[in-house]
């Protein structure tokens, strides 16, 4: 089994530059900054429970993993980067700790590395399971309405976070609930160590208003690209400064 994926070609030679949405996005979400990279061969990924691949459940990290390599091998792509934003940073960060073959870099967008602690695994488990409780029951917009009023969402505008309402609203709760649980903060093993001692490129992104991962950043001291004008979602409120940081990289 694979992950549904948009495949758009550019220059033999290059590296592939393999997106991966947050939660509750889809395919869509990084092409406003992955076509800035014509060269480049582009793949945009749909993570299980999200967009064309919603049909496909997991039961945790082990299989979304699984079903990225699989993915990957059915494009024939052998070179790539992998760039994420939030859950799809963790998918990105779990999957390159696992000795990812063909793997040129990691470039991680406000994901979160693992909590270090019982007491906030059972507390992110206990919140995660409240969430998808509704997310199964309740109609989406108003779940969503309440999960852009979280602490890490606060430098959105009224406007930016009615648009992002409207826009989330369009996907399917079962899927996301189950999403949620299987690949909840509370089940992640803390990477700080094997991020520490990694063998590939590493460079971590977030807006400037994310105060959190701004400080998550600092403590897993990694090359930290700070994008300005923008809060957590740093690709949707500043794709220019996400393209500019993506080529710097690019460069090296």
């Amino acid at each position: 089994m694979i992950l549904h994926a948009q495949a758009n070609e550019g220059q033999t030679g290059s590296p592939w530059l393999v997106f991966l949405h947050g939660f509750s996005g889809d395919c869509r979400e990084w092409q406003t900054v992955g076509e800035a990279f014509g060269n480049y061969s582009r793949l945009y990924i749909d993570l299980p429970g999200h967009g064309g691949s919603a049909d496909i459940s997991v039961s945790g990290f082990d299989d979304v993993s699984e079903l990225l390599r699989n993915t990957l091998f059915s494009y024939n792509i052998l070179n790539y980067w992998l760039v994420g934003y939030s859950l799809g940073g963790r998918v990105a960060m779990m999957t390159a700790c696992q000795a990812l073959s063909g793997l040129c870099g990691l470039v991680v967008e406000g994901g979160h590395p693992g909590l270090q602690s019982e007491d906030e695994r059972a507390q992110r488990r206990l919140s995660d399971s409240l969430w998808a409780a509704r997310f199964r029951t309740e109609p989406l917009c108003e779940v969503f309405n309440d999960w852009y009023q979280q602490p890490v969402f606060s430098s959105l505008n009224v406007v930016q976070r009615e648009a992002l309402v409207e826009l989330r609203s369009q996907n399917n709760g079962q899927t996301l609930a189950a999403m949620l649980e299987a690949t909840s903060l509370a089940v992640q093993p803390d990477l700080r160590a094997q991020l520490t001692t990694r063998t590939f490129p590493f460079y971590y992104l977030c807006g400037e208003r994310d105060d959190k991962f701004r400080a998550l950043a600092t403590e897993m001291s990694v090359p930290n690209h700070v994008i300005r004008n923008a809060g957590h979602n740093a690709h949707r409120d500043n794709p220019a400064g996400v393209v500019d940081c993506l080529a710097q990289i690019l460069r090296r």
